[in-house]
């Protein structure tokens, strides 16, 4: 067994330990992990970050050669890369874009039904030329693109912030999906899946838009889920993509018998509630994936603390939850957190801080612990928490079986890990969080 370990106090940083563990049956007192790999449960899709259009901003700022090799290590498979394997984009701007823009915005006062004046140029100034750096580099990478907000023109506040969806404009708001589905693919982009509103209860943020169950139910059954059957697109529709204190928005979308047929699942940000709650809708309709989907790390945020909080709940609480995803917030961003736009999260903090130099930050080696891996397809199996110990266990494609392990009491404290009738003893300070992989 071979291990990386990460602690509170970053004195290591997923760092290989130098001694292999060797199972055997020497009996010991430690609190034993059981690892059963006759238990599959659900397949894992990947774990990775959001690809904001401020974080490719500050990305492309790095001179080639450092972009190239940053690149690698994020998105490759090499001894040094983290393997990312999944990226979150945004449909025209996030709050942590440098501007609001969508991809039809017109003079005030006018709209554009036949969106002749639709088009993805905002996003080739840096997106779209990094996403294809990316796709060399792993061409297999999945993507979930996910919008703010609608054109203005669409909402009944004719405002980027907040608003509602104008029932007129959801055909052209479905027809404004298939659009960009359609021209991202002619760039050579696959969008994997989208959902059809971030955070959908947080009308607030800038760009934001409020979006009721019911009304997303209606706009997918009779809109969306209908234009991308006429369109023949396969992108999968994720619906609700906000918080853990309302698994009764996605349960309402769902129990819409003519909306479910168009759904492929429901997604979660941790926020508010419980990660419980991904079980919850899963059981409620096991036949539809639950995923995670967002969660950010703050500029006031301490390295042991959060380190702690997101493996328990972002990777393994989400994880034992049936998620097939797990993603941290932006992946890049500037020393003083921008850019962003005006009313934008001002306290988002990277995974990296790209300045002088590059810095790689908690969320980096959070996602770290289970990219590098856990690659996609891998799939969960049964493991069981004991004392102090949170863990979630994985046997990859290649049939490694992975043991992602956090001590979150108080004193350092031994464990065993048992597997196929053998086991093997390790310790984690406090706080600290390890992969092991055998």
């Amino acid at each position: 067994m071979q291990s990386w370990v990460t602690t509170g106090d970053q004195a290591r940083l997923l760092d290989k330990q130098n001694t292999a563990l060797t199972f055997g049956t020497s009996a010991n007192s430690f609190p034993t992990i059981e690892v059963d790999t006759s238990q599959v449960l659900q397949t894992i899709d990947g774990f990775g970050y959001t690809l904001t259009s401020g974080s490719a901003a500050v990305m492309n700022l790095l001179p080639a050669t450092d972009k190239a090799q940053l690149l690698d290590e994020i998105f490759g498979h090499g001894d040094s890369s983290i393997s990312v394997s999944f990226l979150r984009i945004s449909i025209g701007a996030s709050d942590l874009s440098d501007r609001v823009y969508s991809y039809d915005d017109m003079p005030a006062g006018q709209t554009d039904v036949n969106l002749e004046h639709f088009s993805i140029n905002p996003d080739q100034a840096h997106v779209i030329p990094l996403l294809k750096e990316i796709l060399v580099i792993n061409p297999n990478i999945k993507i979930l693109a996910t919008p703010w907000s609608a054109p203005v023109w669409m909402k009944d506040t004719n405002s980027t912030v907040g608003g509602n969806l104008k029932p007129e404009y959801y055909d052209a708001y479905a027809r404004y999906f298939v659009r960009y589905i359609q021209a991202m693919e002619s760039e050579g982009i696959t969008v994997y899946a989208i959902t059809p509103q971030n955070e959908p209860l947080h009308p607030g943020n800038n760009p934001s838009m409020h979006m009721t169950a019911a009304e997303q139910a209606t706009f997918i059954k009779n809109h969306l889920g209908p234009a991308f059957a006429g369109a023949n697109i396969d992108t999968r529709i994720i619906i609700y993509d906000h918080n853990c204190d309302r698994p009764d928005y996605p349960l309402e979308v769902l129990n819409d018998a003519c909306a479910r047929p168009f759904i492929h699942g429901s997604a979660f940000h941790l926020y508010a509630g419980d990660i419980s709650a991904l079980t919850t809708v899963h059981n409620s309709f096991p036949d539809k994936h639950v995923y995670f989907t967002e969660q950010y790390t703050a500029s006031d945020g301490h390295f042991d603390g959060d380190l702690r909080w997101h493996v328990k709940n972002v990777i393994i609480g989400s994880m034992r939850n049936w998620s097939r995803t797990a993603f941290e917030w932006n992946l890049a961003n500037d020393p003083k957190f921008e850019p962003h736009t005006p009313g934008g999260c001002t306290t988002c903090k990277g995974a990296l801080t790209i300045g002088n130099g590059i810095v790689r930050n908690v969320a980096y080696f959070i996602i770290a612990h289970a990219s590098k891996f856990v690659p996609a397809g891998s799939v969960r199996i049964a493991s069981n928490i004991t004392g102090s110990f949170h863990n979630v266990a994985f046997k990859t494609p290649a049939g490694k079986k992975v043991l992602i392990v956090l001590n979150d009491g108080s004193t350092q404290a031994s464990f065993n890990v048992r597997s196929g009738g053998k086991w093997v003893a390790s310790s984690l300070p406090a706080g600290a969080v390890a992969t092991l992989v055998w």
